[in-house]
């Protein structure tokens, strides 16, 4: 007789997400430097609605009333990323001591209400003084990336236990660097693969200090995943859809884990592969403790001379197929398909066996607002959490050694290229006024929080 409710292991741990540039404001306060979001998004045509993060959700002076509702939700844990530019304005070179006394002052906070702090030492913003010496094409990147998570590590490595080097590297990559719709805006795949390159061997060279300043941490990295299908049986659609999963999941995954790229992506990409100098691949591949998966959709892909190019150039041969009827999130080509985390989840543990996995982003933009009696109901919301949630549950079940969910996002925020027009928070943000409303779906994930279940109905009904 099936269980009334999903209940998760003993432990489990249930969060939110956020990140620096998305919600904390304070552009050029403080002695902050210029990252190249704030230059992005300065540049007239890049974000949607001409917005920018230079106040966003003004975390940075109103944190410690965003704790006290985090607390009031019963929320134990708390995702969040550290603003390299706060920290060293030029990359390199001088603390900015009042930058880094802010997360000081941070870290404790949470602390004092009960919530477990989980950093993310690069989520996108870096700083514009490296970027305009080559960014993460550069050598000197890496080395500076490892240089302030010394910094940032010494500081908050007595009472931070969880680290995480980079998030989704993919993005900062190929949407940054190749497809040219985040900062910094660039069209170029070798650009683009000698960037992956060197987020990777920053991550590597971090590890290792990570551990030495926070002793009895534990150390990941955040990947974002998709669950990949052909779009048929034909030859040449499984073939695509083999190419995605070869630039979309294995090329960041192999190196981490195998110490090498997948070889049959460095034999397409050709001339344009990374040149991978001696040693760099055994650093890359420094054992971590977990990996963190963020997941939001699958694909359906098809072969196509033309598809997922640039500036007039094919670079995988492949498009997406959207099927009809399929349930879409706010973004049109993410289709809402829980079944996909539960299988890239089985898949990492199979083939990759890291140490073990959370769920470090998982949630959906909806155009919520405040009706007139000033509650914001999501059903699409709550449905979509409890769905993907339930997928984790089940490979748990199944064995994988998955530890906890952390649902994107606290609150509405910056949504990079789209600006403010996109809505993933279980808090509502008014943006002019700066009010929390939380929403019918906050509600709900308080709930689960703190019960560490919720009923199997939750996770049945459908869009």
């Amino acid at each position: 007789m099936e269980q009334a409710r999903l209940v998760f292991p003993e432990g489990f741990v249930w969060g939110t997400a956020t990140s620096a540039y998305q919600i904390e404001g304070a552009k050029d306060e403080d002695g902050k430097g210029e990252s190249i979001w704030d230059r992005f998004a300065a540049t007239p045509g890049k974000i949607a609605d001409g917005m920018n993060g230079a106040v966003a959700c003004d975390h940075y002076h109103l944190f410690e009333s965003d704790f006290d509702l985090m607390k009031s939700l019963g929320l134990r844990a708390y995702r969040f990323s550290i603003s390299w530019p706060r920290i060293l304005p030029q990359g390199t070179g001088t603390v900015n001591a009042k930058g880094l006394a802010f997360y000081d002052r941070l870290v404790d906070a949470m602390l004092k209400r009960g919530i477990r702090p989980f950093v993310t030492l690069f989520h996108w913003d870096l700083p514009q003084a490296l970027q305009d010496k080559g960014g993460w094409t550069n050598h000197a990147a890496a080395e500076a990336f490892a240089r302030y998570t010394e910094i940032v590590t010494k500081k908050l490595g007595d009472r931070v236990k969880d680290w995480m080097t980079h998030n989704e590297p993919w993005v900062v990559a190929f949407v940054g660097h190749l497809f040219g719709d985040h900062a910094p805006g660039l069209k170029d795949l070798k650009t683009s693969l000698a960037t992956a390159h060197g987020i990777l061997l920053s991550h590597g060279m971090a590890v290792p200090v990570i551990r030495a300043n926070a002793p009895g941490a534990s150390v990941g990295i955040v990947h974002n995943l998709e669950w990949i299908e052909p779009a048929s049986a034909r030859e040449e659609d499984v073939a695509a859809a083999m190419r995605h999963d070869g630039m979309f999941n294995r090329w960041f995954l192999d190196p981490v884990f195998r110490g090498r790229y997948p070889g049959d992506m460095t034999a397409w990409f050709g001339a344009d592969a990374p040149q991978v100098r001696s040693g760099e691949m055994e650093i890359i591949s420094t054992p971590v403790d977990f990996l963190g998966v963020n997941y939001y959709t699958r694909r359906i892909m098809a072969h196509d001379p033309a598809g997922r190019g640039t500036t007039g150039r094919s670079v995988i041969a492949a498009r997406q197929v959207r099927w009809p009827f399929t349930p879409r999130a706010d973004f049109e080509e993410w289709e809402v398909a829980p079944e996909g985390l539960y299988r890239i989840i089985m898949r990492v543990a199979r083939e990759y066996r890291p140490g073990f996995m959370y769920v470090t982003e998982s949630g959906t933009s909806l155009p919520d607002a405040p009706g007139p009696d000033g509650a914001v109901r999501d059903p699409a919301r709550q449905r979509y959490v409890a769905r993907h949630a339930a997928a984790v549950h089940q490979a748990a079940a199944d064995g994988a050694d998955v530890r906890g969910y952390f649902l994107w996002s606290f609150m509405d925020n910056f949504e990079w290229g789209f600006g403010y027009t996109k809505r993933f928070g279980i808090n509502h943000v008014d943006y002019g006024t700066q009010k929390r409303t939380l929403k019918d779906s906050g509600r709900w994930y308080s709930h689960v929080v703190r019960e560490n279940s919720f009923p199997r109905a939750d996770a049945e009904s459908r869009d």
